[in-house]
């Protein structure tokens, strides 16, 4: 797995981490973290999550060779 796809899927991670609070609890962390939901931090980190799950989208279509 290429260093951008491994940085990517801790991204989507920590994004669905965040989601599971807000589901779960009613509490988003990244909002909390950073003034509202409506800061413009906020949004930048919410748009590097969403660029982390489509960059993922690769790995849906990644082959597991087997190496002996």
């Amino acid at each position: 797995m290429r260093i951008l796809q491994k940085i990517a899927l801790v991204l989507t991670i920590i994004g669905a981490l965040n989601w599971g609070m807000v589901g779960l609890f009613e509490i988003d962390i990244i909002a909390s973290l950073f003034d509202g939901s409506d800061s413009i931090i906020s949004k930048i980190i919410y748009i590097i999550v969403a660029i982390a799950g489509i960059i993922n989208i690769g790995l849906l279509f990644e082959h597991d060779e087997i190496k002996k």
